[in-house]
């Protein structure tokens, strides 16, 4: 879906949000609130520069509108895998990216991401999976690795990988399975800006993600292996 019709349905009084290559910013209206806007399109590849930009962005908000929350609008393939950009250390500046969300955070912004398109692997780390609250649209790819690339990592056949996606949403891509597995809030259906709103009320900084997975089906072990370690402790 193009950003323009998503940010349209986001805030539909009024908004500006400027495009520069991939990189999205700005801010819009949406009820009491006035949300910046950082974001990707064009199913980016995150690099060095756009891991930058983004971070750059985030520290541009938070000082010049203390408090004001932030929404970030997900449209990645994926860290760039380029030669040029693993030499640089690419993992550092995502790493960046992410300390100056978790700075933000820390500092009273609510930060929101909603992936209006597609989410791949790192490129969806350090924005979208650092939020207060996640959410996507119900059309949105969403996956961390292939079916095809995952039978090569396993040495399990496609053949094989595909049957158990059928049943288990961890092998298996798209956003009703990342919400089954908790690695999604929720899903945005119908008024965009009426979710958007209840989002701002009811985000907080706690880690619901893998309650939400055991609650929902899709991720069963890992509350339940976090608990015995800290009753081990």
């Amino acid at each position: 879906m193009d950003w323009r019709k998503v940010a349209t349905q986001l805030f539909p009084s009024v908004y500006d949000v400027k495009q520069e290559g991939d990189l999205l910013y700005g801010q819009g209206r949406c009820g009491k609130h006035t949300v910046a806007v950082i974001g990707t399109t064009n199913h980016a590849e995150v690099g060095a520069e756009l891991a930058l930009a983004m971070a750059a962005a985030v520290l541009e908000v938070t000082n010049k509108y203390p408090r004001r929350p932030i929404l970030f609008l997900v449209d990645t393939s994926g860290q760039r895998l380029r030669h040029r950009d693993e030499m640089l250390g690419l993992n550092g500046y995502m790493a960046h990216l992410a300390k100056c969300v978790e700075m933000a955070r820390r500092r009273g912004h609510t930060i929101i991401s909603l992936v209006y398109e597609q989410a791949l692997s790192g490129g969806f780390l350090a924005n979208g999976m650092m939020a207060d609250r996640c959410a996507a649209l119900p059309e949105a790819e969403i996956r961390v690795m292939g079916l095809p690339a995952m039978a090569r990592v396993t040495r399990i056949s496609e053949e094989r990988l595909a049957e158990l996606s059928k049943t288990s949403p961890v092998f298996a891509p798209g956003a009703n399975n990342y919400l089954q597995m908790g690695g999604l809030d929720e899903l945005w259906e119908g008024d965009l800006s009426a979710c958007l709103s209840k989002a701002l009320e009811h985000a907080d900084a706690i880690d619901h993600r893998r309650v939400r997975g055991l609650e929902r089906g899709g991720r069963k072990l890992a509350d339940v292996v976090v608990n015995r370690v800290l009753g081990s402790a």
